[in-house]
């Protein structure tokens, strides 16, 4: 049911309204300003003023301001973060508390980061990258080292370069658990992270290895492991040298001689991340992610970027993310994170992250963290037209202050950053029951509209 204040008939009201539009949400034909376009596209939405920001800055300024990511963060964020524990006790210690505890920690971190942080692009690479080198909490103790892989893994490489973030991950206790690494063992070797290694975090499922390939890759990375021993961190990462297969080894192409040890994997990080068939798939990804159709000029430009660079990520970005070209990209529908994110940033809202706000995010679809396979929540379109029903509930139930923890600042005054999308759109049925509609009302149509649901 429609939720909040807005009442029975006035959520009924509401839905006729949004339901007289095309029930698949069309995408919107209407034009949306450079700025619009541009905070959509790089960060998590406007928040009332930061269009004018963006036209005063310019639309390169304002990029380049992103992608350098060194705003100093807000201290009222970092004030709300430091009531998480799970920012500080590490995976051993995170253990006494109840599994669905940490996870809903973990969940309000990443949304209050989203609505608040500075950095938004950032946030954005951390979301992108979280996906990439996707984890399920639900797998062995993954809850538990899902903060730690966080904050040594994604966060710091999250624009830095794709070498070290793939090291990190690969270093990962986290990801060595949920890919079944710690079985990988000279004689028995386990398969399963040197192939998504290849397929998923590099190469791509067409970047030209063989099954040959993905069992040299397992033996280089035989004896990684964790650590288990008694009075040692356990959980930690630990390479034995007598669980490594030490034979010669052959690579796509590339000879590793026997004798290697622990550097066998080194060298396997080393082929992948400097394979071209990596840049492209990168690159792809990257032009999903942030312009939506398929641009083959981004993706030669970004994917030569990532090669001449050695695989920075800013370098790889700076094509893609070029304004004129994103200006006029085609909208992408907004996930569910993004869209609940979107709309309290438009809305202003205060948050504290909990339950109530992730039990919306769980009805649209996208609980964080929750995805079993290692391929990370989708990106297309289509993955997530099915769920308009959950999307609208949230819609009203946070327009009319009906969703606990969460406020929406000052109902009764303009909703800047979601009504000013509307100047020009060609959405009309929602500009006509705007006319009349309250506060409230507005709002909710607003974050209901084609307009807003597509960024």
């Amino acid at each position: 049911m429609c939720a909040g204040a807005l009442g029975a008939a006035g959520c009924a009201r509401l839905a006729s309204k949004v339901s007289q539009r095309d029930p698949a949400l069309p995408i919107p034909s209407g034009d949306i300003r450079p700025e619009l376009r541009l905070l959509d596209r790089l960060t998590y939405g406007p928040r009332p003023g930061d269009s004018a920001r963006v036209r005063g800055t310019g639309e390169e300024a304002f990029v380049a301001s992103q992608l350098e990511a060194d705003s100093p963060e807000d201290p009222g964020l970092l004030l709300m973060l430091a009531r998480f524990d799970v920012l500080h006790l590490d995976s051993m210690e995170l253990r006494d508390l109840p599994e669905e505890s940490v996870q809903a920690q973990l969940q309000a971190i990443s949304i209050l980061r989203a609505v608040h942080g500075r950095n938004q692009l950032l946030e954005r690479m951390v979301e992108f990258w979280s996906d990439h080198f996707n984890i399920y909490a639900r797998k062995g103790l993954a809850s538990f080292r899902i903060e730690q892989d966080e904050s040594t893994v994604i966060r710091p490489h999250a624009l830095g370069r794709f070498r070290d973030l793939l090291g990190a991950s690969a270093h990962s206790p986290a990801m060595l658990a949920f890919l079944d690494n710690q079985q990988n063992r000279r004689g028995v070797p386990n398969e399963n992270y040197a192939r998504e290694i290849m397929e998923l975090h590099t190469l791509g499922v067409h970047g030209g290895y063989t099954q040959k390939d993905v069992q040299e890759v397992a033996r280089c990375l035989t004896g990684w492991t964790l650590e288990n021993r008694f009075l040692r961190h356990k959980g930690a990462f630990r390479y034995v040298p007598e669980l490594h297969d030490d034979g010669r080894k052959m690579v796509l192409g590339h000879v590793i001689e026997r004798g290697g040890g622990e550097s066998d994997g080194e060298a396997v990080l080393d082929i992948l991340a400097s394979h071209p068939s990596t840049a492209k798939h990168i690159a792809r990804k990257l032009c999903s992610v942030f312009i939506g159709e398929s641009d083959e000029s981004a993706v030669h430009l970004a994917a030569r970027a990532y090669a001449d660079s050695g695989g920075d990520i800013r370098a790889t970005l700076r094509p893609i993310l070029e304004p004129r070209r994103l200006v006029k990209a085609t909208p992408i529908l907004k996930r569910p994170f993004d869209l609940m994110v979107s709309s309290l940033r438009a809305l202003d809202c205060e948050t504290d992250g909990g339950p109530a706000l992730q039990a919306h995010l769980a009805s649209m679809g996208q609980s964080l963290y929750q995805w079993p396979m290692p391929d990370g929540y989708p990106v297309k379109s289509s993955a997530w037209t099915g769920a308009m029903l959950a999307r609208w509930n949230f819609a009203f139930a946070l327009a009319s202050n009906g969703i606990a923890g969460t406020n929406t600042k000052a109902v009764t005054k303009p909703f800047e950053a979601v009504f000013e999308r509307h100047e020009r759109s060609a959405d009309q049925s929602i500009l006509t029951a705007l006319e009349g509609a309250d506060p409230q009302e507005r709002a909710a149509l607003c974050l209901c509209s084609p307009t807003f649901q597509w960024r």
